[in-house]
């Protein structure tokens, strides 16, 4: 009996992918298309290291997919390589704030990657930093070792534990900082005291247009696919639909791979624009579905009262919202109208509605317009689901 994997690998009609990891967001190429200013901006800053001296920090911002994140070791990968060639001992950590959310998690996990013997768990916040300042007493082969830290998504760690991590940070000799936030306004969560020692330069990224796209998507799909399986209409049409969602490059990558495991599930020879559209239906739907489920409940009412309202084709304000909304709760304790219009804001951040205040006429104030940006059916499949 002949073994399946076999014949599946055997067969060419389904050979798709030549290679999948060059459409992972995490693949970081070898040159970074349309972000080479950028590249050269954290250059100039941190050229200093080599000189040994310690690099100002950097801040960068920018919306999902502008290549914030692959900029950042990019320039990490290039300033190790420069520095192996020099008499300089520097250190580049990158910290996805995901995974550490607290100000102990870091500088343990910091302690460790850097040789010291630190736990987890069971040593005071004090112990950690004594232990974590020691490194810098303690240097290989009697050198000044510089750190580079790269604190990505800052403001989860900032927004759940405070400004603590950059206080300390920025008072460790020889430390610079990078942060990387989505949003432009995460200093909120950081103080005066912090925000005057920071001392940060910004950086900034913009969406890819449509046409920077279409580079990112040419380069990985001659590396990620084999010959004469997709063709320029499908690149073009997926950098089109990642252009409309705020030139997401994430997305982009993201919407070819999954057409070509579709091309393959189907077992077709070449991908084709259906199955970049049907990518797209499934993409909107797993991602949908997998926010509306970790939302708390209060959001799930509020998306629930503002799915109804929908339906009935009315025009949706933030009072008819509330009163659709505390008929959901039926007798369970509800959020205030004052907190709602934060839930609503958060909501909107993850582009699943829209608000819009409008002008009632003279006198007669402004009132916010409420909106949902997802299909219908999906939230409410996945609401039913709950």
């Amino acid at each position: 009996m002949s073994n399946m994997f076999d014949e599946m690998m055997g067969n060419d009609k389904i050979a798709i992918f030549k290679d999948k990891k060059f459409l992972d967001h995490k693949y970081i190429p070898r040159k970074l298309p349309h972000r080479l200013e950028q590249v050269k901006l954290i250059a100039k800053y941190w050229i200093e290291a080599l000189r040994n001296t310690s690099p100002t920090n950097i801040t960068i911002y920018g919306k999902t997919g502008t290549g914030k994140t692959a900029t950042a070791k990019y320039a990490m990968k290039e300033l190790k390589e420069s520095s192996n060639a020099k008499d300089v001992f520097i250190r580049t950590e990158y910290i996805r704030c995901t995974d550490y959310t607290t100000e102990y998690q870091v500088i343990v996990e910091l302690c460790q990657r850097l040789g010291k013997n630190v736990p987890d768990l069971g040593w005071t916040k004090s112990q950690v930093m004594r232990a974590f300042k020691d490194i810098f007493r303690r240097n290989a082969f009697g050198k000044n070792m510089i750190l580079i830290v790269i604190l990505d998504e800052i403001d989860i760690l900032l927004e759940k534990d405070g400004d603590g991590i950059l206080y300390n940070l920025t008072r460790t000799d020889n430390v610079s900082i990078v942060s990387i936030s989505n949003y432009i306004d995460f200093k909120k969560y950081i103080g005066p005291r912090v925000s005057s020692s920071l001392c940060d330069r910004e950086i900034a990224f913009h969406p890819y247009n449509a046409q920077q796209l279409i580079d990112i998507l040419e380069e990985r799909a001659e590396m990620s696919f084999n010959e004469n399986t997709y063709d320029n209409e499908v690149i073009s049409l997926c950098a089109a639909f990642a252009a409309r969602d705020e030139g997401d490059a994430r997305y982009a990558l993201n919407l070819l791979k999954t057409a070509g495991e579709i091309a393959f599930e189907n077992e077709n020879e070449k991908i084709t624009p259906n199955n970049v559209h049907e990518a797209k239906d499934r993409i909107e739907h797993n991602t949908i579905t997998d926010i509306i489920v970790n939302l708390p409940i209060q959001q799930q009412r509020i998306l629930e009262a503002l799915l109804d309202l929908t339906k009935k084709n009315e025009e949706i304000t933030s009072g008819k919202l509330y009163d659709t909304y505390l008929e959901i709760c039926k007798g369970d304790s509800g959020v205030s109208y004052r907190r709602i219009f934060d839930l609503i804001n958060q909501l909107e951040l993850l582009g699943i509605l829209s608000t819009n205040t409008i002008s009632k006429g003279r006198g007669k104030g402004r009132t916010n317009i409420i909106s949902l940006q997802c299909d219908c059916n999906i939230i409410e499949d996945t609401l039913i689901l709950l």
